[in-house]
């Protein structure tokens, strides 16, 4: 039978421990078109000559749906030898192998709501108990979990197109880092492309949010498991036999974690069981006996495959998704072997980036030697390809480090293996020491560039011996106060101690150096600098390079949380929730990075996505005992704030795409295509002002319109007209009152000698600047001019000397 139930079971667990039957299939499916149950039922068993009681529940979200008790040997079941039903007596000679067909009712499902059946990822369990009639006790049970079909973990294709746009992003941003031959033009192009580490952070945010102690819904649990890959957990099955070869029995306990584990005592699950209640409704129910038609054990050879597997020692009973047990098991991987599963992932990561650009660097000589590569394309690459090596190592180590550290110290505080813990105990010393000992060795490198003109090299050095025996080469001592300088983008006076300043402004300025001639110059300038330091703070601001030392501070508490509170869960909840809002509000204060869609995308939405994330989470703690419904309502609301994040990163590494391609054919004058060729203009512009990490320039105000005086009968002159006069018929009249004006041009001439158009009283007017009348000696002329005119307004003229 081919036909797709309603409902069905998948994986089971053993809900017992030490059962007495060892049950090697165990599967149930609902047929809603002809209302029958069809189950299945294969093991084996020590007990001799033993009579059951048989009790199979159904639970939806966290309530009882459906439940048969039946004693095997009063249905309509008849015993077969070997293929056919033993559970009438129990037999150890004969294997157990029980299957056929319920006829049930409507009043059987009327509790099952018609969502369940179409809902992603109904939350459900099958439970199998087994009583021995001789004594009335539990000696078998079983919980498998039940669903419909429908789930939102996708990894085949989600996962793989998550992938596929991680690797985009990962080419564009390695192509702005190796194209070009000038450090900082190289730089800026590789400041603005979108950082793979920033994709890593989200996607392993919404994957490690499961690590959490808390009783998740399903939903949830299936909608991680399609990041699982981005944090280190790829299931392989010769991996993780490897892995248990190593760990042996001592899996660990993962209800340290808050899940019900497989092959342990679970008294309690599905809400317990009264033994006097399941024989008192067996007894009431043996006038109406069930009727159980029997069919041949189905599987997917005969195309019915609608069933699951038993769960090893170590992973959770299905239908529990509780703590990073829980999250880890939708991958079939235990909770032990998380660590060693993430670091060899991480290890064979970092193998291939190193490898693939190694070969990168074969492939760039072969295109050089037939005359394919022009010449300045990859020139400071095929130079320092070894640099580019280590440095995309280093990288890689420090986006790993939140996940290496979470996964070592989870691996403390989980009970296993101590060969594992050793060696998480070896990788965390290295990682805890290396990574931020490398990053402190960047502030400590970037004092003396400020401190030595722009230039590391030019400080004092001498040789000196690392732990007594390894040559080093250290910083001589300085023995004048005067051969320390201080930095900053404003000159200091002598003696002015740059630790006496406030932490936010040092911070603030430390984007910048003076160098020997007192000019200022960003840290990016450096090439030094940039070459050994660029993965650690090539993407940051001018005034943000030091980000990358919070960084890593603000990773390691929030994987101290995370595995270091590990069934803790309210402190640890409320713990990571303090750190996230106080990281929110920091980073959104700082806005790190150089490019705006990066600070959009971490500053904003995954600060955001971070904060709701747990607050929502900690609802889900058992001891507020919320309905699994209402759980699952929050779980859908915790899926559209990371769904929302998941696109906006996804629109954002194809827009960074569309940037790197913008950027590494900058040297093109023919762009294709052509339409672009504005926007790229326009984006090269924004890079150089983004670049000098200025505050924007201040918008102008707006000019107030001054207001209106009110409007009162008035008047207003604008013009004059001069009327002609009988004067103006005086030729002499006429020419004096043209030497008054002053718009009139006049050239300077000898006055001695007058001529017949100018007499000699003009002349003298030119002279004085006023005209003297007839018959008044020149010293009269002054004496008016200098009573009758310097008490004029200045700019004024006399209309016309008055004389007798």
């Amino acid at each position: 039978d081919d036909r797709k139930p309603a409902l069905y079971t998948q994986n089971f667990g053993d809900c017992l421990g030490n059962s007495l039957i060892d049950v090697t299939r165990f599967d149930a499916a609902y047929y809603r078109d002809n209302m029958t149950v069809l189950f299945h039922l294969a093991g084996s068993s020590q007990l001799m000559n033993e009579s059951l009681m048989m009790y199979i529940g159904v639970y939806a979200y966290g309530e009882s749906r459906f439940d048969l008790t039946f004693n095997p040997c009063f249905a309509n079941i008849h015993r077969y030898v070997c293929m056919r039903l033993a559970l009438c007596p129990l037999n150890r000679s004969v294997p157990i192998q029980a299957n056929g067909i319920i006829p049930i009712s409507e009043s059987d499902v009327a509790n099952i709501p018609a969502i369940a059946l179409s809902i992603p990822d109904f939350e459900g369990e099958a439970i199998l108990r087994i009583f021995a009639n001789s004594t009335e006790s539990e000696i078998g049970c079983y919980s498998a979990v039940v669903t419909n079909g429908n789930s939102f973990s996708q990894p085949a294709s989600v996962g793989s197109v998550l992938g596929i746009f991680t690797f985009v992003a990962l080419v564009a941003s390695t192509a702005t880092a190796v194209y070009g031959e000038a450090v900082t033009t190289m730089r800026l192009h590789y400041a603005h492309s979108l950082s793979v580490g920033v994709v890593f952070a989200v996607f392993q945010h919404i994957f490690y949010t499961g690590a959490l102690s808390m009783n998740w819904p399903s939903v949830l649990v299936a909608w991680w498991s399609n990041f699982a890959w981005a944090g280190g957990m790829i299931y392989s099955q010769s991996m993780q036999n490897s892995i248990n070869h190593l760990i042996g029995n001592n899996v660990g306990n993962t209800s340290q974690v808050g899940a019900a584990a497989a092959g342990s005592n679970q008294d309690s699950l599905g809400g317990g069981y009264d033994i006097t209640q399941i024989y008192k409704r067996a007894v009431s129910s043996g006038i109406k006996q069930r009727t159980v038609y029997r069919r041949d054990l189905a599987n997917s050879s005969t195309g019915y495959r609608w069933y699951g597997h038993p769960v090893g020692n170590g992973l959770p009973l299905p239908g529990n998704y509780s703590g990073f047990a829980g999250t880890l098991a939708e991958e079939g991987i235990r909770a032990s072997n998380a660590f060693m599963t993430g670091f060899l992932w991480f290890l064979i990561l970092l193998a291939l980036l190193v490898g693939s650009l190694m070969a990168f660097k074969l492939i760039l000589e072969g295109l050089a030697r037939i005359n394919k590569l022009r010449e300045g394309r990859f020139n400071y690459f095929r130079k320092h390809w070894l640099g580019y090596s280590a440095a995309l190592a280093l990288r890689t180590c420090y986006l790993a480090f939140f996940m290496i550290m979470f996964l070592s110290i989870f691996q403390f505080t989980y009970q296993s293996s101590g060969g594992v813990k050793a060696i998480a105990a070896i990788v965390f010393a290295v990682f805890l020491i290396g990574i931020p000992g490398t990053a402190i060795y960047a502030c400590v490198y970037k004092s003396r560039v400020d401190g030595h003109g722009g230039s590391a090299q030019s400080a004092p050095s001498e040789r000196k011996n690392l732990l007594t025996k390894v040559p080093w080469l250290g910083r001589k001592k300085a023995t004048r106060a005067e051969d320390y300088t201080e930095e900053g983008e404003e000159m200091h006076q002598p003696g002015t101690k740059e630790k006496s300043r406030p932490f936010w402004k040092r911070t603030s300025t430390h984007g910048s150096s003076i160098d020997q001639e007192g000019h200022l110059h960003s840290i990016h300038d450096n090439e030094d600098y940039t070459a050994k330091f660029g993965w650690l703070a090539a993407r940051f601001r001018r005034t943000r390079w030091w980000f990358f030392t919070v960084w890593l501070f603000y990773e390691l508490v929030r994987a101290i949380f995370y595995a270091g509170a590990s069934g803790y869960p309210l402190a640890q909840v409320f713990g990571l929730l303090i750190i996230e809002v106080a990281a929110f509000c920091f980073i959104v204060w700082a806005r790190p990075f150089e490019g705006q869609r990066l600070n959009v995308l971490v500053v904003y939405c995954l600060g955001f996505s971070k904060v709701i994330s747990v607050a929502l989470s900690a609802a889900f703690d058992v001891q507020f005992n919320l309905e699994r419904i209402t759980t699952t309502v929050i779980g859908i609301a915790i899926i559209i704030v990371q769904g929302i994040l998941t696109i906006i990163t996804l629109i954002a590494i194809v827009v960074g795409a569309i940037s790197s391609y913008m950027s590494v054919s900058r040297n093109h004058e023919d762009f294709r295509p052509r339409k672009w060729a504005g926007l790229r203009e326009r984006y090269f512009d924004h890079l150089d002002k983004a670049v000098n990490d200025l505050p924007p320039e201040p918008k102008p105000e707006p000019v107030k319109a001054e207001a209106e005086d009110f409007k009162e009968p008035n008047f207003e002159m604008k013009s004059v007209r001069r009327l002609a006069k009988i004067e103006d018929e005086d030729e002499e009249f006429a020419t004096e009152m043209r030497s008054y004006d002053p718009a009139a041009s006049y050239m300077s001439i000898d006055d001695s000698t007058p001529t017949p158009q100018r007499p000699q009283s003009t002349h003298s007017m030119f002279r004085s600047g006023t005209a003297t009348p007839t018959g008044v000696n020149p010293g009269r002329t002054a004496s008016l001019y200098s009573v009758s005119q310097t008490n004029l307004p200045f700019g004024a003229r006399p209309h016309r000397p008055s004389w007798s």
